[in-house]
């Protein structure tokens, strides 16, 4: 045998391999029965432990003076105001880019010119080089391919303990395998969702992390320093395991997608129905923006509408075809695949979509004609008040099915998520920050089983007080042929979820009558039931799934 128990013992202190060796011991003890057997077993988990030491850390090296708190990797725009961020908040930033021009633009002339707590990197390993253990680097580059390749690039630079952040719009599956192959290699991965835009990245963002629970000590300090702040609390703590951070971001986006659909409903029933000017929409959001709607994205919908170019209001000059880079898409994806009806989302997903239509939309505006539309007649002012009732009941469906998908996510990959406290997460500095999230913390502080906010009293109220306004909207948009897609969907959600008798019995009927796929009766749902329906079929049942 190559070791002994005692070198084992030190080799496993000294190079900090906690994690590598304990779980190989793990395997060992529960495969083989004798001592001898079990010292052989370490000796080659050993063995195997400092190849993988000598491939992570192969060229890894501290200088004695590190002074880096941590490196950030990407000289986009996010990047930087990052940088300067954690900078103006004392930490020491080591700054490092594929393009090592584009560094030495950003601290020798750009933003962070004779900034003392920026210091550039000529390559990889400078970078590393100027961190102090454990070594901290934070990815802020596009999502994809690009992260597994600086990840590679990284590793022979880095050490068992160290940690890799990527602070990018990530698929949460590539969080979730990213940590269990960094976590092989003993260096502890955090996939943070980073909400914010340019100026929440600059001066106080929503962080969402998750991943490796054992680097969050260390990047604690550093992401609730320079994190948004609701009063003292910051919005940003641990979310949970592997892609839990990236799932919940992932969500975020979804509900922003619902929130700016919702609104972009308001503004084209004012806009094509009520005939008002961008001046007068201004001035209605600004009034929403006083009451239970106040939201940065109401507030940025007035000021949008309120600008003007050459006299003429911008908006109004914009091509009205949306883009997207994903993330809606993939909520909608997610909730197909766990089977939550996250309807008003992905709504505001094909409405994207069918926007983008334009040439096709316009030629068929010629063609496609309406023979029972009529024009409204009715007083604008009280209507707008009856469109601010329409949006905060569709906006709180949008918020009751996110809370549904991750409730699903959390039992299906085993996390344990904080619900009132990722609404605090999302409370200041993300783009769907609004003091209605205030209120669902509070319901999941009342009640942290809460099945539905739906089923919360301050909801349930709300949707009470809007539900007469928001039929009557939906009902004159339609007349006057105006489409309300999220608006709609929202209602016939709540609608469904507060109905105990579906016709969900006849589809289950033609399901089995077609393709004998069984069904359950009231009487005794745990049995599955085949009828020949014709006389002429079997009596063999199809092979069922998920029914």
């Amino acid at each position: 045998m190559s070791f002994e128990e005692a070198e084992v013992k030190a080799f496993y202190k000294q190079h900090n391999l906690d994690q590598i060796v304990n779980d190989m011991l793990m395997s060992v003890t529960s495969e083989m029965g004798n001592v001898t057997d079990i010292w052989a077993g370490l000796a080659n988990a050993l063995e195997e432990a400092k190849g993988k030491r000598s491939q992570v850390g192969s060229k890894a090296r501290t200088n004695d003076d590190a002074q880096g708190d941590i490196a950030l990797i990407g000289m986009a725009v996010m990047g930087q105001n990052l940088i300067l961020n954690m900078a103006d908040n004392g930490f020491k930033v080591i700054a490092h880019n594929r393009s090592r021009e584009k560094v030495d633009e950003f601290v020798n002339n750009g933003a962070a010119k004779g900034h003392a707590n920026v210091i550039g990197a000529t390559s990889t390993e400078d970078m590393c080089r100027q961190l102090k253990r454990p070594r901290k680097v934070m990815l802020m580059v596009k999502a994809g391919q690009p992260v597994d390749d600086f990840i590679d690039s990284l590793i022979p630079y880095l050490e068992a303990g160290d940690i890799v952040i990527d602070g990018g719009n990530s698929h949460f599956p590539d969080s979730i395998r990213r940590t269990k192959n960094l976590g092989q290699k003993g260096i502890h991965f955090i996939g943070a969702g980073v909400s914010g835009g340019e100026e929440g990245a600059r001066y106080g963002p929503s962080i969402m992390p998750g991943g490796a629970s054992e680097a969050w000590p260390h990047v604690r300090p550093i992401f609730q320093a320079i994190c948004a702040k609701v009063g003292d609390e910051p919005c940003c703590d641990w979310v949970g395991q592997d892609g839990a951070g990236h799932y919940v971001k992932m969500v975020h986006n979804g509900i922003e997608y619902g929130d700016m659909q919702v609104i972009c409903e308001a503004y084209h029933i004012m806009r094509e129905m009520l005939g008002m000017s961008c001046k007068e929409m201004a001035e209605v959001f600004q009034e929403y923006n006083k009451g239970d709607l106040e939201s940065y994205l109401i507030e940025i919908t007035a000021d949008i509408l309120a600008y003007e170019e050459n006299g003429e209001p911008l908006v109004e000059k914009i091509r009205d075809a949306a883009g997207q880079k994903g993330t809606g898409k993939w909520t909608g994806i997610e909730a197909l695949d766990l089977g939550v009806p996250l309807t008003l989302i992905g709504e505001s997903v094909f409405s994207r979509c069918l926007s983008a239509l334009k040439d096709e939309r316009v030629r068929a505006s010629e063609v496609l004609k309406p023979q029972a539309t009529k024009a409204f007649t009715g007083d604008k002012k009280a209507f707008c008040d009856k469109i601010g009732k329409a949006l905060l009941a569709s906006k709180i469906v949008s918020y009751a099915q996110g809370y549904m998908l991750l409730k699903a996510a959390a039992t299906e990959h085993g996390w344990t998520l904080n619900n009132g406290g990722i609404a605090l997460m999302w409370r200041g500095g993300c783009i769907i920050r609004s003091s209605f999230l205030g209120k669902i913390k509070e319901a999941f502080d009342n009640c942290p089983g809460l099945e539905s906010l739906l089923l919360d009293d301050w909801f349930k109220a709300k949707i009470a007080d809007c539900e007469a306004a928001w039929r009557e909207v939906i009902v004159e948009a339609a007349q006057c042929g105006i489409p309300t897609p999220t608006f709609s969907t929202a209602l016939a959600f709540w609608d469904g979820y507060r109905t105990a008798r579906l016709p969900a019995n006849l589809l289950q009927a033609q399901r089995d009558y077609f393709g004998a796929h069984t069904y359950q009766t009231l009487e005794d749902p745990s049995k599955w039931v085949h009828t020949n329906w014709t006389g002429r079929g079997g009596d063999v049942a199809s092979t069922t799934y998920n029914k």
